[in-house]
């Protein structure tokens, strides 16, 4: 096992660690605070070819890029859930919009569990807090190989009585240093979820991406598109992987794929000159894979329930075209 290779100071309360791996082409950096992707880029005809959005070591990532969302993905209304007969009432951590958002666990240290040449490995356990009684133990993998980069994702209900789970990642995607404006995004997805502009929460039925202006399913250009839109009805291909890319004008592009596990995904693309996201990229595009909706505890929709000792786990990557 190697030492993490970075050790540094994160917004001056804890210290954080950066670990590389490698392998061939590809080149990946995870931080411990938030189990985060920090950086993905892959060496092509001697030149870096970034596929992902990064930061400076030792700062915040901008706008949650990268980390792992967790016992809960994106928003729960008011935060207040009844799960099993019982209320909960979690902190509102997004108090503009009255929500709890993003779970517990983005903004502290994971553990090392593993760290090899090509692979890290790392855990945290979820404790009680308010209106949070179910203990869990999360963990990621991250391991690059000749396929780009795969994330392996487990969660251990560790307490006696059933807990609800969902799980999101703040993923953020680039197609080398083409400007975002001259790319295209193509989803598998079959539907949208119109939401509330002012709190960011759904609002009635998912609607058919068909004849709207929510239709991926063929390469759309993105000059002019800003999104922060949840799509359901994945559509996996025979490997079970879903795809979806980010692709450059000269067909070159980034592939996030996603396991069946995950039922959604979020696309939001970052303004900088109001999210203070990457003022010297431009605009952003985040894809984030999660497994239900924003306030599934309330809706119910694709909800998971992890029975006292159950392992959940589940996977999604990231690959040059």
């Amino acid at each position: 096992m190697t030492e993490p290779v970075v050790r540094h100071e994160t917004d001056g309360t804890s210290t954080a660690r950066t670990f590389q791996i490698q392998f061939g082409d590809y080149r990946a950096e995870v931080v411990s605070t938030g189990a985060g992707l920090r950086m993905l880029e892959r060496t092509i005809d001697g030149a870096a070819y970034p596929l992902t959005e990064s930061w400076p070591a030792g700062t915040k990532p901008p706008l949650s890029a990268g980390l792992v969302l967790a016992p809960w993905s994106n928003r729960i209304r008011d935060g207040h859930f009844d799960f099993d007969g019982i209320d909960h009432q979690l902190e509102i951590t997004e108090p503009a919009r009255n929500n709890a958002i993003h779970g517990l666990v983005r903004r502290r240290d994971w553990r090392l569990e593993e760290h090899q040449s090509a692979r890290v490995k790392q855990s945290i356990d979820v404790g009680l807090h308010k209106g949070w009684p179910y203990p869990m133990r999360l963990s990621v993998t991250h391991e690059v190989g000749d396929d780009g980069l795969t994330v392996t994702h487990t969660a251990t209900n560790t307490g006696v009585v059933p807990a609800p789970f969902g799980l999101g990642i703040h993923s953020f995607v680039r197609a080398g240093n083409v400007p975002l404006d001259d790319c295209t995004l193509q989803l598998t997805a079959g539907v949208w979820q119109p939401m509330e502009p002012e709190r960011m929460l759904p609002v009635g039925p998912c609607l058919p991406v068909w004849n709207s202006r929510y239709d991926f399913t063929k390469p759309q250009p993105l000059k002019g598109q800003w999104l922060d839109t949840p799509f359901g009805s994945i559509v996996a291909d025979p490997d079970g992987k879903a795809r979806h890319i980010l692709r450059a004008p000269d067909g070159t592009g980034t592939v996030l794929w996603t396991g069946r596990e995950f039922n959604w995904i979020q696309v939001f693309t970052a303004d900088p000159e109001h999210d203070q996201g990457y003022p010297d990229r431009g605009r952003a595009l985040a894809i984030e894979p999660m497994t239900c909706p924003p306030n599934a505890f309330n809706s119910g929709i694709d909800e998971i329930v992890l029975e006292p000792g159950q392992t959940w786990s589940a996977k999604w990557g990231m690959a040059t075209l």
